[in-house]
């Protein structure tokens, strides 16, 4: 890594970096000195009332594991929950919407689509700015970005005053077609600025000069419903990292899979919404990409929700549109339709604090609601009652009371059990029989919602590695692989902090796009080239800003395509040298035969005589990268590597068995053992409850061969 570039300006010295990632159970944090690629690891839980004093914490507790002092830190890198669960729990701020004549009433019309035809008591997500707080300018462009009525000076101060009665601290714009032409948008943008100061303003413009206003105007209105409240955050979290040292660059996660500067995340938060769980898959990558591995079932389970990515070419798949805030969390329609470009994820499951209750049906259900870390799940002693998928995971024995966290939190089985007896009493079951139903109904719907996942890509799971991280990850991670007859897992140094690890090997991304429909035999090459050049160099401010060296990026143009006259699209790539190489119009050749050869595996076969299309395009900016090499700092290996014994419910013998329980970092390199068993760290345990062949890898990876399917 080269030296960054700190907040005041000046280069660092290569030094320490912090990932901090804040769940909804967890703060992780992982440190590593850059010189030698040797981490620490933290982890404390949450601070939902003020979440920056758990990053702190942890930020000292890594500082004092290396033996290091501020002035050591170089950077710290941050991924955070705080704007998916402000949409989540509709905690954010008072926010107007400023939107074309006519267009009021977008958010609510949305596409008219049921998403589920059958439910008679069909629930959709209620707008986040609602009907009172939205007004209208007077002004329209055509579809070409056409002035038809101009915006004038009477009309932005009439707009002004009109928000300015609303008393909001944030306001959304988002005008027919600014997509194509954003003069308007900025304009009014300015005005407001200049007119109300300190109200936060957010134009649609700025995160998704895409085609369809409703998406679009959703996204703009998410983001100023958040950016008061993300900017705060950032701001005390600057604050808290200058008391460390003054000076350390603060680098934010965004979810498609890279980092920006912290001004950035301030300016567009809704860039950061799936932050988190797009590191965990970056982790995953790493560990596959030192195996040489490029099919690979990213799968992360915390404390909250367990997500997953199906990789297919080496590169983690990037979606431009997918929903937030769900009314039904599995349902996909459900939600507020968001455009922004991250890693395609899918939310296939609860985690470990996910609680267990009985449906209006009488049946056990699990999730969506979580004991988060306050009051955490009952064994945690700290005033919860509800049960668990973390209490099922102890009274199973998978996870041991003693040693939660290395010994620092101890876990109470007696609570657990008296928990899952009074679930046990409403079922009419016996305790033992619930805890294993939590365990296997969570398994069971995540790999139904994965195998679902990989066969809509055209993949068969058998193909694929499983990589496991997060807490819960590793605990669940071999019998969901074995259900989906996945022959292979890995579960990669620091495991349960997995995410951490995927934001030290990010790189710097930016992200930009615009719609322009037309045929691409008709394509303006000169205005792409302009729009394109016009692009990079604001992408690229960005990416320096960041702390990217300018010789270090690299650039991809992509594009939405379909034929003339289909409502679907087919996304294509291109490296950005074939343009510069040959050309815009030879780049123009290049992208139909990319978008044949996709639509042909796509759908089997071309449609003769019809017209590619070009809808949007796209630029990507982003830093090399490259496998990183991570190896213990501390103490972490050495120790007894004698097993222990530990009974605990295996799955195919429907009963319970005593089994070998290694602590993973005695056990070194080369290391072969016989499943079932379990391997224990401070923050993970991965448990493997059937026949299997398991091996230490020299990067201290376990790779698991599953051997019993049925």
């Amino acid at each position: 890594m080269e030296s960054s570039t700190n907040r005041s300006g000046g280069r660092t010295t290569p030094g320490l970096r912090i990932a901090v990632d804040i769940g909804g159970t967890f703060t992780d944090g992982v440190a590593i000195r850059e010189s030698d690629g040797r981490i620490w690891v933290g982890k404390t839980l949450t601070t939902p009332d003020d979440p920056g004093v758990a990053v702190s914490t942890v930020i000292e507790s890594l500082l004092s594991q290396a033996g290091a002092k501020g002035d050591a830190l170089e950077e710290v890198v941050h991924g955070t929950t705080l704007v998916t669960n402000t949409l989540i729990e509709r905690k954010g701020a008072a926010t107007a919407l400023v939107t074309t004549q006519g267009m009021r009433d977008a958010l609510d019309i949305g596409r008219e689509w049921r998403y589920d035809l059958y439910d008679l008591e069909l629930a959709l997500p209620e707008p986040l700015i609602p009907v009172d707080r939205r007004v209208q300018a007077d002004e329209r462009l055509g579809a070409a970005g056409q002035v038809l009525r101009p915006l004038t000076q009477e009309e932005l101060d009439r707009v002004a005053q009109a928000v300015r009665a609303l008393d909001v601290p944030s306001v959304a714009v988002s005008l027919l077609h600014s997509y194509i032409n954003d003069a308007h948008e900025r304009a009014i943008g300015a005005h407001l600025q200049q007119a109300l100061p300190g109200v936060e303003v957010s134009l649609s413009s700025d995160m998704a000069r895409e085609l369809k206003e409703f998406e679009r105007t959703s996204t703009v209105a998410a983001n100023a419903y958040v950016k008061p409240i993300v900017a705060d955050y950032l701001r005390q979290l600057e604050t808290r990292i200058d008391a460390v040292h003054p000076g350390i660059a603060l680098r934010i996660m965004v979810s498609s899979g890279g980092f920006t500067s912290a001004r950035s995340a301030a300016h567009t938060p809704i860039f950061l919404l799936e932050s988190g769980p797009a590191a965990g898959v970056l982790a995953a990558l790493n560990t596959a990409r030192a195996q040489g591995l490029r099919q690979v079932l990213a799968f992360d389970m915390g404390g909250t929700t367990a997500k997953a990515c199906a990789v297919t070419e080496g590169e983690p798949p990037i979606a431009y549109s997918f929903e937030c805030a769900r009314v039904h969390r599995f349902k996909r329609g459900s939600g507020l339709p968001i455009l922004i470009p991250s890693i395609d994820l899918i939310e296939i499951g609860a985690g470990g604090g996910s609680i267990a209750h009985v449906n209006r049906l009488g049946l056990l259900n699990i999730g969506p609601e979580s004991s988060g870390s306050v009051p955490g799940p009952a064994c945690y002693g700290n005033g919860g009652t509800d049960v668990t998928v973390t209490d099922a995971d102890l009274v199973l024995g998978y996870l041991n009371p003693d040693n939660f966290l290395g010994g620092e939190m101890r876990l109470r089985k007696d609570l657990a059990l008296e928990g899952m007896q009074r679930l046990a009493d409403r079922l009419g079951m016996a305790p033992l029989e619930v805890a294993w139903g939590i365990h296997d109904m969570v398994n069971e719907n995540m790999a139904s919602a994965a195998r679902i996942h990989i066969a809509e890509k055209g993949h068969d799971p058998r193909d694929f590695t499983f990589v496991a991280t997060g807490g819960a990850g590793p605990v669940h991670a071999a019998e969901v692989a074995r259900k989906l007859r996945i022959p292979r897992l890995l579960a990669s140094i620091a495991a349960g902090a997995g995410s951490c690890l995927g934001m030290l090997a990010a790189p710097a991304r930016a992200d930009r796009s615009w719609s322009q429909p037309a045929l691409l035999s008709e394509i303006d090459w000169d205005d792409v080239n302009a729009r394109l050049a016009a692009l990079r160099a604001d992408a690229q401010a960005e990416l320096l800003a960041s702390g990217a060296g300018a010789d270090s990026l690299s650039w991809t143009i992509g594009a939405e395509m379909r034929y003339y006259g289909q409502g679907d699209n087919v996304p294509v790539a291109l490296d950005w040298r074939v343009f510069e190489r040959e050309g815009e119009r030879a780049g123009g050749k290049v992208m139909r035969e990319v978008f044949e050869q996709r639509y042909r595996e796509l759908y089997g076969h071309l449609v003769p005589g019809a017209l590619p299309q070009v809808l949007t395009w796209r630029l990507t900016g982003r830093s090399v990268v490259g496998a990183r090499d991570f190896t213990w700092g501390g103490a972490r290996n050495g120790g007894s590597a004698a097993p222990r014994q530990r009974e605990i419910y295996l799955p195919l013998q429907r009963g319970f068995r005593a089994v070998d329980v290694h602590e993973r970092y005695a056990l070194p390199p080369g290391t072969r053992l016989q499943g079932p068993l379990v391997l224990e760290e401070r923050e993970s345990t991965l448990v493997v409850p059937f026949a299997a062949d398991v091996e230490i890898l020299p990067d201290l990876t376990v790779s698991v061969i599953l051997k019993e399917f049925e």
